[in-house]
C-alpha cells in the first residue's frame, strides 16, 4: 500500500505534533528520576495526578518515565502534553479514574504521545486508554491493547482529535447491556482525523466508529484477520463529511456482522454525507475467506464519492441500503 497522505491532512497535523517532536533523548539528558516531572519547571512527582494539578489551568508539559504505571489521571482544565520520554516504554497498565480511562480530560486541549495503554476494563465495558470528554487531543506514536476500547469521547461540537502512527490491538467488546465498545468511538465532535495507524485483532464492535461532523481517515491498515466478533471496520452511523483514503482493509472470517466494509448512516441520517470521498483503498478478504460483502454500505442516499479503489472479489462497491 502506498504511504501517502492528502494534503488537506498534512498542515493540521504537523501543527499540532510541535510539542510531541520533542527528541526523547532531550528528555532522558535532563536527568529526571521521578515519575513524572512537569518539563517547564522541572519539578518531579510520584503521582501523575499531582502533576496534572500542578499546571491547572495552565498549559504545560508532563515527561514520563519508561516503566509500568499503576495509576492515572484526571485533567480538568488547561493544556497539558503527556510524553514519553522513552516512547513505547511508558505504560499505563490497568488502572481507571472515575471508573472511565487511565487519562480523562476535559480541559481544553490535550497532547498524547509515545505511551501505551493496556489492561483497562471497568464495569460498564467501557473502560479506555483516553477518555476525551471535550476540548481538543492529538495522539501520535502511542498503543492501545487488551482494553475494552481505546479512544472513547463525548459530544463536543467543537473539539477535534487527530490521531496519528497510532497502534490499536485487541480492543472492543459486545458484553456490555449498554451496547457495543470499539478500538475508536467518538461522539458528536467537529472534526476526527486517523493518519497513519494500525487497527488490528478487535475483540468485537467496530474499529472506528463516529458521530463526528467531518470525518478524515488516511493512509492507515485495519487487518480484521485476527478479530473475534468484529463488525465494520468504519461506521459513520449518523453520515459525515470528509474522505476515506488510501487505506487497506481485509475483512476477517470471526465476525458478528460480515455485510459491509465501510457503514454510512446506518443509524439514521443526521447529517449530510454527500461528498463524501472514499478513494485509493484496497479492500480484500483474509486468505481462505470464501464470501460477498459491501466495501461501502450506505443508507444515507447522499451522492457520494465512491472513486478508484482496488476491491478483491466478492465486494460490491457501493450497496444502498
Amino acid at each position: 500500500m502506498e504511504n501517502r497522505v492528502p494534503s488537506l491532512l498534512v498542515g493540521g497535523i504537523a501543527a499540532a505534533l510541535v510539542t510531541a517532536a520533542m527528541p526523547s533523548a532531550t528528555l532522558l539528558a535532563q536527568g529526571r528520576t521521578a515519575p513524572f516531572t512537569v518539563v517547564e519547571t522541572g519539578r518531579g512527582f510520584d503521582r501523575l495526578q499531582a502533576a496534572v494539578d500542578m499546571i491547572g489551568e495552565g498549559k504545560g508539559t508532563i515527561a514520563i518515565v519508561a516503566g509500568r504505571h499503576k495509576q492515572c489521571g484526571v485533567q480538568s482544565a488547561g493544556e497539558i502534553a503527556y510524553l514519553a520520554a522513552e516512547p513505547g516504554k511508558a505504560i499505563f497498565d490497568g488502572v481507571a479514574c472515575e471508573g472511565k480511562a487511565a487519562l480523562v480530560l476535559r480541559g481544553r486541549a490535550a497532547e498524547v504521545s509515545g505511551l501505551v495503554f493496556q489492561n483497562i476494563a471497568v464495569p460498564d465495558y467501557n473502560g479506555a486508554g483516553i477518555r476525551l470528554e471535550r476540548g481538543r487531543l492529538t495522539v501520535a506514536q502511542s498503543w492501545f491493547r487488551d482494553s475494552q476500547q481505546g479512544i472513547l469521547t463525548g459530544d463536543d461540537p467543537g473539539g477535534q482529535l487527530v490521531v496519528d502512527r497510532s497502534t490499536f490491538s485487541r480492543l472492543g467488546t459486545c458484553e456490555g447491556a449498554g451496547g457495543c465498545a470499539h478500538s475508536i468511538y467518538t461522539g458528536d465532535y467537529a472534526q476526527v482525523r486517523v493518519t497513519r495507524s494500525r487497527f488490528e485483532e478487535g475483540r468485537g464492535g467496530h474499529y472506528l466508529k463516529s458521530r463526528a461532523r467531518h470525518v478524515d481517515v488516511a493512509s492507515s491498515s485495519f487487518d480484521d484477520a485476527r478479530g473475534k466478533g468484529t463488525n465494520y471496520m468504519i461506521d459513520l452511523p449518523e453520515g459525515a463529511a470528509g474522505q476515506i483514503s488510501n487505506n487497506w482493509f481485509v475483512q476477517g472470517r470471526d465476525k458478528e456482522n460480515h455485510s459491509a466494509f465501510i457503514a454510512v448512516a446506518a443509524e439514521g441520517k443526521e447529517r449530510s454525507s454527500a461528498g463524501l470521498a472514499i478513494l485509493g483503498n484496497d479492500a480484500r478478504f483474509a486468505p481462505g475467506v470464501d464470501r460477498s460483502s459491501a466495501f461501502v454500505a450506505d443508507w444515507s442516499g447522499d451522492a457520494l464519492t465512491v472513486g478508484e479503489n482496488a476491491l478483491a472479489p466478492g465486494l460490491e462497491r457501493l450497496e444502498r441500503r
